[in-house]
């Protein structure tokens, strides 16, 4: 497509990417009117669900290339996985908010609030993905942050709002980074696209970046790829994520597991192939590659004195997200289709463990270790799932976090041989962590039951996570593969 062509059309947003984008935006708006929590909650999974039926609809317009929108493998792909576990997750709401009104966590009048942010949060993720310009994303971005910043803050404890100023502030850094990074790219594609959008478009950088200034080219890598990396939770500017997750409503640990990490981490990719294209600019993998091993290891050994249990599943999120990280900076079609595998069941497996985690942590009134052992043998379903959980989460086959992270390891094996001990060891460190709390969520002896067991229905979203997770373990439908084989074919 000539870059000329590229104009800010509004009828693109009458498209189904447009659509996806807001209705979110919409539903967010109403839910801040409706008082009855009980109304608002189905309302929300509506909504959820409209976007995910839209998001459904993008494959059929890959292809589609905007000034504001861009459809390709990739973000369709990454936006129709956000918007499933934002239904999911909506769902799962609906049944979270009961308890936590009865006991006392979160006040009736907030919950207009919480409805409206976690409808912000979603569509903001949806743009930030879709958008075909570097300034939208970054809005995009900026917008998740504060509605999320906002619903980390509802329970209104001290903890609570140290955690929400935590976020905002290092976050807020991050994006700040980004920004000036956003700028400089800007003015690194002026002498290749000259001034206008196109230099802000990444469907018009990606074919124009041999021509690039890089020098001014390699400014705006550092400075974005720091910036995007604490969005990314990768080390050391990682440590809004853990308190975060842990005083934050569940529902939205859930879907912070994998969306904002995954945008993020899908602007460091795109930034990945237009370095990669440009002869003067520095190479983009190893930087990357560090970033992500640091996060490996700095979150595999910080598992083990952790206590308290969604902060410990935090820091496991760092974990993987550095992981996926390592896998886009090695690079190749072969590395990239491993990252984007390990992204997907990583976002699937995580949200159905943050999902059983906050049912164990309301059935026992606490969150610590101590206080939610034993869950197969007071409540054996739920106890069962969060095992099944843990065990794709430590990549044991047949799950499909087992295939990923193997194809991970032979690929760095085959480009870099060095950087299988450091990487191996922290995979190991890390699975040895989460195997020896497995025994004490799930098997080890029960602490007094403080509540009954939920619904077996309420379980089923986290059921259906992890039952694609391990079908997609056993057996890739060949498409899926041919899909993310495209998707990493030009990164």
């Amino acid at each position: 497509m000539n870059p000329a062509l590229l104009t800010l059309d509004p009828l693109e947003l009458a498209s189904p990417a447009g659509l996806a984008v807001l209705v979110p935006l919409a539903a967010a708006g109403l839910l801040a009117l409706i008082r009855p929590w009980r109304i608002a909650a189905r309302a929300n999974i509506a909504a959820a669900g409209a976007s995910f039926a839209l998001a459904c609809l993008l494959p059929w317009q890959v292809g589609h290339v905007g000034g504001l929108l861009l459809v390709d493998h990739l973000s369709a792909y990454l936006a129709l996985l956000t918007a499933f576990v934002g239904l999911t997750s909506a769902v799962y709401s609906h049944a979270f908010i009961p308890v936590e009104i009865a006991a006392r966590r979160l006040d009736r009048r907030r919950l207009r609030l919480y409805h409206a942010m976690f409808q912000v949060f979603l569509g903001c993720m949806l743009l930030a993905l879709l958008s075909n310009n570097l300034g939208v994303t970054w809005v995009a971005m900026e917008g998740a942050t504060i509605a999320a910043v906002l619903v980390v803050g509802l329970p209104r404890t001290a903890e609570a709002i140290e955690a929400s100023w935590k976020f905002f502030l290092i976050c807020g850094v991050g994006i700040a980074l980004a920004l000036f990074g956003t700028v400089v790219l800007y003015l690194a594609a002026l002498p290749a696209l000259g001034p206008g959008l196109p230099a802000m478009s990444w469907s018009a950088l990606g074919p124009a970046a041999a021509r690039c200034n890089g020098t001014v080219l390699n400014l705006a890598f550092v400075f974005l790829l720091i910036g995007y990396g604490t969005k990314a939770g990768l080390a050391p500017l990682h440590a809004w994520m853990p308190d975060s997750h842990a005083e934050g409503p569940t529902p939205v640990s859930a879907v912070m597991a994998g969306s904002i990490l995954n945008v993020a981490l899908s602007v460091i990719l795109r930034l990945r192939g237009v370095m990669a294209a440009n002869p003067t600019a520095i190479a983009p993998g190893p930087p990357i590659m560090a970033l992500g091993l640091a996060s490996v290891l700095m979150a595999a050994f910080s598992l083990w004195p952790r206590r308290d249990a969604k902060r410990f599943f935090a820091f496991s999120t760092i974990e993987q997200s550095g992981l996926t990280a390592f896998a886009f900076g090695l690079g190749g079609q072969a590395g990239v289709f491993a990252g984007l595998l390990h992204m997907t069941f990583h976002t699937l497996t995580k949200a159905a463990i943050f999902q059983c985690v906050g049912r164990a942590a309301q059935l026992k009134a606490g969150q610590r270790f101590d206080q939610i052992g034993g869950l197969i043998s007071s409540h054996r379903l739920l106890g069962l799932t969060l095992a099944a959980g843990i065990a794709a989460l430590v990549a044991l086959p047949p799950f499909g976090l087992f295939s990923s992270a193997f194809l991970i390891l032979t690929e760095t094996a085959r480009r870099d041989p060095l950087l299988v001990a450091p990487l191996g060891v922290g995979l190991l460190v890390g699975a040895w962590a989460l195997v020896w709390r497995l025994q004490t969520l799930c098997l080890g002896p029960a602490t007094p039951d403080r509540g009954h067991a939920p619904a077996h229905l309420s379980l089923a979203p986290a059921w259906l996570h992890l039952g694609i997770v391990l079908v997609l373990g056993l057996a890739m439908p060949a498409g899926l593969a041919a899909w993310l084989l495209a998707a990493a074919a030009s990164r």
